[in-house]
């Protein structure tokens, strides 16, 4: 393979819903390009994408896979992405390192949730947009209904480049309004006949050329004078005008193809390969540092890795994209964000497994490079003198979780070097030891999402592990002041053990004035500060902790040992266990021993007299509750708006938004557990949601009696 300058690399993403055809769209473009000498499919477990076995098991796309096809002296790299939800992470990495989206619909359902989630990133990184409808051939295929999906959609940006004389066994021919041809393909597909458009079908086709001339006119000053002067464009200013509009979004182009049988496969990689603008003319990525990097050949070297994946009998593979400079077999470079020093051993141009060697790559060209020591996904790598470093890539919040275990205690290391290396290869996978719940949490973007992952441990490492139901990161704080006091006293022989602590607790929140008096069971006390400390707990809220001892009761060393007493029982928390948030203290009165008094005495007296205090001080359980935004066709929003209600959801809002509904609800963490399990059910699999952590909130009474006991029952056992 040569090596193609800037201004001949086109970067493509390959979007859309699962079973919308992209795996069979890839694999018909590397035919045509001629990487392949036979189309594999997906049944057969043989496509370029697809290779990992757990693709090969379930038969969908797991990563993003990148392969390169050199078209009319360009060379296009793709990424071809996972349909699925569950999968997002590869569509975000690859739009942020491509500079096109060829967005697939699949003719029998046109616009899916699916596709208006892939589209809002699309949006969201400013990427221009070619809409492309497979699987025409299908009986209930229906071109007209998608095309009328996407104008409810975008409006007038939705310009057909082509339409099918028939949908259906009988497709095997389009009208393509921008050349003005016909294309007609014999039942094998491949190489078209081209041929004058038919009179029965003139009168659409000149419809749909003039809509697409003013199109093409309307993005370009200079091409809009010219269509007022001479009421149409040469097909050069055509592509010109389609070209600007793609780069400012002004307008989405549709064609028509039917992957499966090889039909105008070749028709749009010609578009692609004319049209779609190479990656110098569009926006420039920014360094950390806010810098504007251009993407020139003469520039400083730096490669940004965007996706790794081990692979059998080779390891590490990185995937990169030189976003400045040149990079050549041999260089050293630098790793701007761990300091290390990288040899590029070898360079490759991919096409999934396959890699052919290349002796070098120029600003703009995407490549991967094997056996690096210390690069991780993320990581910008430069030559001598460069210190860019780039962080473009954010991932969406996880909404799926599960406690794991190995079934073998023994593996739990084990377990979680293969959980860490994993999520290198899938950022979405989130991995979390926690410690306050005594469990490892993984995270990811729904069931399917994590029942790959188990797949991959137990048939690739061979590790049998568990998933488990998640605890729940409870709170527990206090809804009225109390009084305690405690005497600890423990005489043994020699040197004994004495601390008294008297203290007041109460619930705490931003502003509130200082202490001034107290009032139980008839006495009154009279608080005087002397000191105050705010501690921000690292679970969320605040401790404030007030000294106000007077006459020297306790000695002012034994303060801290107080606190360190308070704060073990704040990791703990009398009720169920949980952390402690939200509280003050005064520390009023208390007496000590001239011997027998020390730091240990006043640590279990302080810990004790607030325990005490605490479930005096009508104590509470506190629950996270997320937001929650549920995207769902209208015609399922009566029961997922059921399903969400059963689930102590609070209704915050609803509004239409391009043909779908979106419901806003604030929703217990407890009750989300198998929900993304639950919505696809219910919608078949035609609803998408997104949940982010809002606050702690009261639980019900009902509840918390519950996880009273449940508490209770466990340390009984214990």
């Amino acid at each position: 393979m040569k090596v193609y300058q800037t201004n001949e690399i086109k970067n493509i993403s390959i979007l859309g819903s699962s079973g919308s055809g992209k795996t069979t769209l890839a694999e018909a473009m590397l035919y045509e390009g001629g990487v392949i000498k036979r189309r594999g499919s997906v049944d057969g477990g043989n496509t370029v994408s697809d290779y990992f076995p757990v693709e090969k098991e379930y038969g969908y796309s797991v990563f993003s896979t990148v392969f390169s096809v050199e078209w009319q002296d360009r060379k296009l790299n793709f990424i071809d992405c996972p349909g699925s939800d569950d999968f997002i992470g590869g569509a975000v990495s690859a739009l942020n390192v491509t500079d096109t989206a060829l967005m697939v619909l699949n003719a029998q359902y046109g616009v899916e949730v699916g596709t208006m989630n892939q589209f809002r990133y699309t949006e969201q990184f400013h990427k221009p947009v070619i809409f492309v409808v497979n699987q025409l051939d299908n009986d209930k295929a229906d071109y007209d209904g998608t095309i009328a999906q996407l104008r409810d959609q975008f409006g007038s940006k939705i310009v057909p480049i082509q339409y099918p004389v028939s949908t259906g066994a009988s497709f095997n021919a389009v009208v393509d309004v921008l050349k003005m041809k016909m294309y007609r393909w014999k039942p094998e597909g491949g190489v078209p006949d081209v041929l004058e458009i038919p009179a029965e079908e003139m009168d659409k086709a000149m419809e749909l050329h003039k809509a697409l001339v003013e199109a093409a006119a309307e993005n370009d000053d200079m091409l809009m004078e010219k269509f007022f002067e001479e009421g149409t464009l040469s097909e050069d200013d055509m592509r010109a005008g389609i070209r600007a509009g793609l780069v400012i979004r002004g307008m989405f182009p549709v064609f028509c193809v039917c992957a499966g049988r090889d039909m105008c496969v070749r028709r749009t990689l010609e578009f692609l390969g004319n049209v779609v603008p190479c990656t110098d003319k569009m926006p420039r990525p920014v360094t950390t540092d806010g810098v504007e990097v251009t993407p020139v050949a003469d520039g400083p070297t730096s490669l940004f890795f965007f996706k790794t994946t081990i692979e059998p009998h080779i390891g590490q593979v990185s995937y990169f994209k030189v976003i400045s400079g040149k990079v050549k077999a041999g260089d050293d470079l630098l790793n701007a964000d761990r300091g290390s020093k990288e040899r590029i051993a070898q360079l490759f141009s991919v096409a999934g497994q396959t890699r052919n060697e290349v002796s070098e790559m120029v600003a703009g060209d995407i490549g991967a490079t094997v056996k690096l020591k210390d690069v991780r996904r993320g990581n910008t790598l430069n030559g001598k003198g460069c210190d860019y470093k780039f962080d473009f890539i954010k991932y969406p919040d996880p909404k799926y979780r599960r406690a794991v275990k190995p079934v073998n205690e023994s593996d739990a290391e084990k377990m979680m070097e293969i959980l860490n290396r994993m999520r290198e290869e899938d950022p979405t996978w989130v991995i979390e030891q926690s410690k306050e719940l005594k469990q490892t949490i993984v995270s990811g973007q729904g069931e399917f999402h994590l029942r790959t992952l188990k797949w991959r441990i137990e048939n690739n490492d061979k590790l049998p592990i568990e998933y488990l139901e998640p605890k729940i990161p409870y709170r527990e704080t206090i809804t009225k002041a109390a009084r305690a006091d405690y005497r600890h006293k423990k005489q043994s022989g020699g040197a004994g053990q004495f601390g008294e602590v008297h203290l007041i607790v109460e619930p705490y929140y931003e502003g509130m004035p200082a202490p001034d008096m107290y009032r139980f069971g008839g006495q009154e006390y009279k608080i005087s500060v002397r000191d105050t400390q705010t501690i921000d707990l690292d679970w969320g809220g605040k401790l404030v902790f007030i000294n106000s001892i007077v006459g020297g009761a306790i000695d002012a060393r034994f303060l801290p040992a107080i606190l360190k007493g308070i704060m073990a029982r704040m990791e703990q928390g009398p009720l169920t266990g949980s952390y402690a948030r939200d509280v003050r203290i005064i520390v009023y009165d208390g007496k000590m021993h001239p011997v027998d008094s020390n730091e240990i005495s006043f640590m279990l007296a302080g810990r004790n007299a607030f325990s005490t205090a605490f479930k005096e001080a009508g104590p509470k359980i506190l629950e996270p509750v997320y937001d929650v935004e549920v995207s769902v066709p209208g015609d399922y929003l009566g029961d997922v708006m059921s399903d969400l209600q059963g689930r102590r959801a609070i209704i915050m809002g609803m509004n239409s938004e391009k043909g779908f509904e979106k419901l806003l609800a604030k929703v217990p963490l407890k009750e989300m557990s198998n929900y993304s399990t639950s919505l696809s059910s219910i919608t078949g699999g035609r609803a998408s949601f997104t949940m982010k952590f809002s606050a702690y909130e009261l639980v019900p009474s009902d509840v918390q009696d519950k996880l009273l006991k449940a508490y209770e029952a466990t340390q009984s056992e214990d």
